[in-house]
Order: C-alpha cells, then structure tokens, then sequence
C-alpha cells in the first residue's frame, strides 16, 4: 500500500480551479503564498542582480518589432509589438503597400491590465471578411473563439466557450470548425458553426480518452482535416470543402503503432508515415478519393536516422523538412514525383535551426523559412523554389548590440553508457578558459520527440557574458537524431534520457568545458522530469536545479484517470493503472517516489495555478518531500504563479522577469553571493 504524505496539496475540484484559480482551497493557497514569500526572503539579495539581468534582456529585445508581412491575395497581414506593449497588434494592409493599415487585434488593449492574456491561435477567413482569434485569460487552456467582421469592425456575439485553441474556417469562408474540451480539460469533440453565428453542430466525437483532436485544411483548400493522434497513433477525417457539412470519412481507420498525417497535393494525396516498419518516416502517395493504406504508393523511401519532421505543399511544388543527427535541412520537391530533381538548403555551421514559417497562399513558388544558431540572430528568408534564389526579408535586432564574432558554437559528442553518441551543442565567449572554472547551464528536455533546437537566444547570453558556458542536451526521447532517438527514450527505455543528460554532463567535466558542483540543471514540463531523476542519480554533479513546471510525481500522475493527460499518455510512459511493469518501471525513476536521504544541490521548482498539464501540486509535494529528506543544508525554494499556466507569465516583459530570476537564482547557488554585485563581462 502506498501513502501519500503530501496528498493534501492536490485540490479535489482542481478542475474548477483551472476555470477560476480564486476558489483554490485557502489552506492551499495559504501554503502557496507562504512559498512564494519564502522565496523572496531566501533570493533577497540577488534582487538588484535580477533586475539588471531584466534590463540587459530587455535591451536585446526589439521593442517595437514588427513580423514579416505574409501576402494572401489582396493583403498583406503581419504584427507588430509598440513600445512599451506586453502583447501584440495584428494588422492587415493592401499587398505591397506600406501604408493602409487595417487593426485586424490589439492584444494589449484586449489583455486590458489583466494579469495573464494569451491569443494562441489567430486568423482571417480565405475571403477576407472575418478575422478569429483564441483567447486564454488564465493560463488553463480553454479558450473562447472571438470572431470580428472586418467590414463594420464590429465583434461577433456568442462565439464558442470551452475550446482548445484549434479552428479552422471551411475554404468557403462560411463554416468555422472548432474543437471543445470537456471538464477535465481533453479536446473531444469538433464542432461546426456558421461562421458568422449560429447553432453548433457536432462533427466528431471521440471516445477515446487517450486520444488528441486538431482541425485544419489541406494546402489546396479542398478538403476539412480533423486530426486524431497520440504518441504512437494517428487517424485523419475528411470532409469535402465543396461540402463541408457533409459527415467526415475516416482516410485510413486507426492501428495501434500506425503514425500518418496527410495532404492534398492536386490530384494526389501525400502521405507521411512510419508504415511498414519506416521509423524515421517516409512519403507514399494515393490517387483514390479516400486515400486509405491499400492506396498507398510508396514515394520517398525511409531512410534510418533521416526523419521526415515535415512538409509544406505549394501548387508545382513539396519541400520536406529533414533532420539528421541533431541538424535539420529544407528539400524541395517539384511536382515531376522523380526524387532525382529534388534540392537541398542547408546551412554550414556547426549546429543551427532551420524552420518552415508557412504562409497563406498555394498558387506561389515562393516559401519562407527562418535560419539561426547560437551565435545567429533570426532570419527570414523568402526562397524561391523555382529559381533558388534566395532572399533576406528581415534579420533579428539586438538593439544593444551583439557580434556573433565574440561567441562559439561547438558541436560536442557525450558517449552514453550503452555506446551511443549523445550530440551536445554549445555556446561560448571566444578565449572562455577550459579548465572547469566556467560555470555551466546545461539544458535538456528529451520527450514526446521534440528536438532541443539549437536556437538563438537573446536571453543566454546574460550568463554566457558572464563567463558561463550554455549547453543542451540532445539527449534520447527527442527526435534529435531520428524517430528511432525518440523510442530509445520513451516507456521501457526512459531512464537512457537521464543517463545520456548524466553522459553530457560528464564529458563536459572531462573536456574542462564545466566541473562537479559548478553545472546548473535546468528543465521544464518533462525537461522537470529530466532534472528532478538526475538529481536523485547524481547529486554530486549539479550545483544548482532549475525545474520549470516539473512533471516529477509521474507514478500519481499517470494513475490519475481524471486528470488531462493522462489516458493519452500511457503510450509515452506506460500505464501503471494495469500493467504491473510499468507501474515499478516508473516507480524506479519518477523523482518524486525516489526522493533520498542524501545531500541535495540548491533546488529552484516552478509551478502554475492554472496549469492543466503539469498541475501545481506536483512541485509543491516535490519540494515538501526534498526538503523533508535532504541532508544538507542548501535551500529547496517553489516559485508558483498564482495567475498563469504552464507557460508562466504570458506578456513579454513580465516572462523575462521570471528568466531573470531563474538567471540569478543559477548565479547565486553555482558563484555565491559575492557573484551577485559583479558587473557584466
């Protein structure tokens, strides 16, 4: 029989708390406050640090940034951050006019001094006559869909509550497709509505709790997609645009292990799939109407450790995003179907983050993509697929100043215990001295196959300044070097993503790059999960922890039927709640179950009230029990944010002050107090 001794810190009627956080339990929120108090008291002295580390970042952030306008027939529609704004504007303007412009959304104006506003899904109608968004004001993730007539201005009432984020308009512009979450916060069901107001009606309706639920449409607009996926299984719906309230028809009917997702190219559909044992995916097309598996021919054939992440379709051509050992790469397709006249566009830096940022039209030769690295600022570029040529539309500013000729990027590799190599790029000052005096930060996340993207980043460079060295972890568990890098760190296989972040950080030791006590951990959401097994592993590495809402109490959480990610998540980490290995498979590394006596680093946990993935009293009960069994003397402290989600703070500023604090609580436990005052190098 297991006890729980923390279990009081979970509110049974957690679900209303995620709609309206005032109605927390006050013994709760009375703990919650006496953290955050506590917190303050303890980091205290690294308050002068915090606000000149927020004011350094602030500096490299371009106030009144603007994005590149992205043409869709007559108009062109980009945003823009004015001074001094948390949140941004969206505009519209006729195509290749610099004036004209149309406010489309004021976020700031709708933020309206609130303490969390998030739009996580914006867009205008294909005949440009309406504009939607979805708002969150408190960081659980239900939505409300606000829908404006771009002629009068004027706000459409009654638009749909309880939504995930995820719409779509039919391509007629008449119908807006949504999906709805149920009271314990799962998308299960997809609904249509006029897209002017009316009467919902059920579309979809899953009945597998395990199960995820999207909407969109196919890059030639003739067809509604109503996405069913979880980790390991994919199902697609369709609907006809040319009757879009006809009833979907399932393309090819779900199999446990079967991953596709599709798009209609034309005449064909293009399919990407990891069928018939093609790991790191490969293309098939189908010419039926219904493309089910029978009609799938294959096209680009799989290749190991090449993953197929993506695909863009564009009228006469397809390019895919490609990733190959911890590198990604663009390849461009024409319509020919002979793979021999494809291209590649890549970069030669030693690691880089190459991503396609889409755009509204089909009819185009023209796709954009944004290209950077540690030491590269963003840019976009609109590549013509056609020609290859390639043109710079916009380069990232760092208003206070940054010369990519001072920094180092290196690609180093960390031999796990089982022999793999274990990719970890790092960022450096040029002439940083390799002899273990530099403090580290080494960041890792590894799960559900997302990669650590080599990315640049205005923020590290407070602490690369300062002479640190910033490090990730391309550990298994993310798709870093192929799907395949993903199955190795899942399930079964989980504890290979602690021992490759243990692996990372040893040859950083080895190679002088960092030394035992002086290597910040830092993670969040299952990069949490990641840091908090570490430290139980490994103590004597780490100088300080950093777990930004840590998934840590996996053993509870995962046999928790009612809570929002569970059932869906069985195929990541198994299900406790009926199979006896995976329940003592989890129970032998879900940090919470294995916190010990023994001397612990400095701990820094977060966590959010309105959190509906990783819930607040997963940190909290963490902390309380760290603190209740180590047998050193360095503080455990819990930050919580009594207005905000799994994100943290939603407006630009106020996010940096919470990087500022985690910058500083990471200077302060790894350098001391006499690091505190020390002026920037």
């Amino acid at each position: 029989m297991r006890i729980d001794d923390y279990a009081w810190m979970k509110d049974d009627n957690w679900q209303a708390v995620l709609r309206d956080p005032s109605v927390v339990k006050p013994d709760i929120r009375e703990h919650l406050e006496a953290e955050n108090a506590y917190l303050k008291a303890v980091l205290a002295p690294t308050e002068a640090l915090q606000g000149r580390l927020f004011e350094e970042m602030k500096g490299r952030l371009k106030e009144d940034d603007s994005s590149v306008p992205t043409p869709d027939g007559p108009y062109d529609y980009f945003s823009r951050y004015e001074m001094g704004a948390q949140h941004p504007r969206h505009f519209r303007r006729p195509r290749g006019d610099e004036g004209g412009e149309t406010v489309l959304l004021d976020e700031e104006a709708e933020a309206g001094g609130r303490a969390y506003y998030a739009v996580d899904a914006a867009s205008h109608s294909p005949d440009h006559s309406l504009y939607a968004w979805a708002e969150d004001d408190q960081g659980s993730e239900y939505h409300r869909i606000i829908l404006r007539d771009l002629v009068t201005g004027a706000l459409l009432p009654g638009g749909p509550e309880s939504a995930s984020g995820a719409f779509a308009f039919s391509p007629d512009s008449a119908w807006l497709f949504w999906v709805w979450r149920d009271e314990n916060a799962r998308p299960a069901r997809v609904y249509r509505r006029p897209a002017r107001g009316g009467a919902d009606e059920l579309v979809y309706e899953e009945t597998d709790d395990g199960m995820f639920l999207g909407v969109g449409v196919t890059a030639d607009d003739s067809h509604i997609v109503i996405g069913v996926q979880n980790q390991e299984t994919s199902e697609e719906w369709l609907i006809p645009a040319a009757d879009p309230t006809a009833a979907p028809v399932v393309a090819q009917p779900r199999e446990v292990g079967l991953r596709y997702d599709l798009d209609r190219w034309g005449d064909r559909w293009v399919i990407r799939t990891n069928a018939d044992g093609a790991v790191d995916f490969k293309l098939a097309v189908s010419r039926a109407a219904v493309p089910g598996r029978l009609t799938w021919r294959d096209w680009i054939p799989h290749k190991p450790g090449r993953l197929i992440a993506g695909m863009a379709l564009f009228k006469e051509h397809l390019v895919r995003l490609e990733r190959e050992n911890a590198c990604d790469r663009l390849v461009v397709m024409t319509r020919t179907e002979d793979a021999a006249a494809e291209h590649v566009v890549a970069f030669d830096e030693p690691a880089y983050a190459l991503s396609l940022v889409g755009g509204y039209e089909y009819a185009t030769t023209v796709t954009r993509f944004v290209y950077q690295s540690p030491t590269t600022p963003r840019q976009w570029f609109d590549y013509d697929m056609a020609t290859r040529e390639r043109t710079l539309r916009k380069a990232q500013e760092v208003p206070s100043g940054h010369d990519p000729a001072l920094y180092e990027t290196r690609r180093l590799y960390a031999a796990a215990p089982d022999g793999q190599e274990v990719p970890i790029t790092v960022l450096m000052r040029r002439g940083t001295p390799l002899d273990g005096s530099a403090p580290v930060l080494l960041y890792g996340y590894g799960a559900y196959g997302y990669p650590y993207t080599p990315a640049f980043s205005t923020q590290a460079l407070s602490l690369v300044d300062r002479g640190w060295i910033w490090a990730g972890a391309h550990v298994r568990g993310g798709s870093d070097k192929g799907w395949g890098w993903f199955l190795d760190g899942r399930k079964f296989k989980k504890k290979n993503s602690f021992t490759d972040f243990i692996a990372c950080a040893e040859h950083l030791i080895a190679g002088g790059y960092g030394a035992p006590g002086r290597i910040a951990a830092y993670g969040g959401s299952a990069g949490g999960m990641l840091v908090g097994a570490v430290v139980n592993m490994r103590p004597d590495l780490w100088g300080a922890i950093i777990a930004a809402v840590p998934f840590v109490d996996v053993l509870n959480t995962m046999s928790d039927v009612t809570l929002p990610l569970t059932p869906p998540e069985w195929p990541e980490w198994g299900n406790p709640t009926c199979d006896p290995e995976a329940y003592d498979y989890i129970a032998s590394y879900s940090p919470y179950d294995n916190v010990a006596d023994q001397a612990y680093p400095t701990i820094l946990a977060r966590g959010g009230l309105s959190d509906p993935r990783v819930t607040w009293w997963e940190p909290e009960k963490w902390v309380a029990k760290l603190r209740d069994h180590a047998t050193g003397e360095r503080p455990i402290l819990f930050a919580v944010n009594l207005e905000a989600g799994h994100g943290g703070a939603s407006g630009r500023f106020d996010h940096l002050k919470e990087v500022a604090l985690d910058y500083a609580f990471a200077i302060w436990a790894i350098q001391g107090e006499a690091a505190l005052g020390d002026a920037k190098r």
